[in-house]
């Protein structure tokens, strides 16, 4: 069911499908819409659980500059040693110029060209005015902009619900080695 907010032009709603349009005046219920897929999609039955631990940790990382580094077997770990059954750990990293993200873990050229893409993105010799700590300050926190500084993984059945080729990983976006710090929460049922 889907219903139309005040305020929205529902002339130019349009589905994430192909090119489905959803004509509605504001406040009307849609009760039924046309799907453009050939296959319908399926979930597995609910699983429901009460919230009723929060356990939260502060994991500190010392990178050697430029690029990724692996958080996934901390973050792992984090999960086991709080006992978590089902429920999600939160990922927040408590600096603007490096974040976080989910990428691929079986071929390092992905990585590589991920940093191609965040230098083309916010180079160096952009002519930034923010350079009080370099050159690469300014690119720096431009890149953490478009990445993130939070993630949320799920946890079932105590396992992250990472995908067979994710990894959890912290993206130093300057030079030079930098302490960084970065807090884990796991809310959720545990064993």
């Amino acid at each position: 069911m889907l219903v139309i907010a005040e305020g929205i032009d529902s002339n130019r709603l349009k589905s994430r499908g192909r090119g489905v349009w959803v004509p509605a005046f504001a406040g009307t219920t849609v009760e039924s819409y046309v799907m453009a897929s050939s296959k319908s999609p399926s979930r597995s039955p609910l699983s429901t659980v009460t919230a009723a631990t929060i356990a939260t940790s502060l994991l500190t990382v010392q990178t050697p500059g430029r690029g990724f580094v692996d958080l996934t077997a901390e973050v792992a770990k984090f999960a086991e040693d709080a006992g978590a059954r089902e429920g999600a750990v939160t990922l927040f990293i408590r600096h603007t110029s490096a974040s976080l993200t989910i990428q691929e873990n079986a071929d390092p050229a992905v990585l590589e060209d991920l940093m191609t893409a965040l230098d083309r993105l916010a180079p160096e010799d952009a002519g930034w005015r923010h350079d009080a700590e370099g050159p690469d300050d300014m690119p720096a926190h431009v890149r953490t902009m478009l990445t993130a500084t939070s993630l949320h993984v799920p946890v079932l059945d105590s396992e992250l619900a990472l995908g067979t080729w994710q990894a959890i990983y912290l993206i130093e976006h300057r030079r030079r080695p930098h302490r960084r710090e970065i807090v884990l929460q796991f809310t959720g049922t545990t064993r």
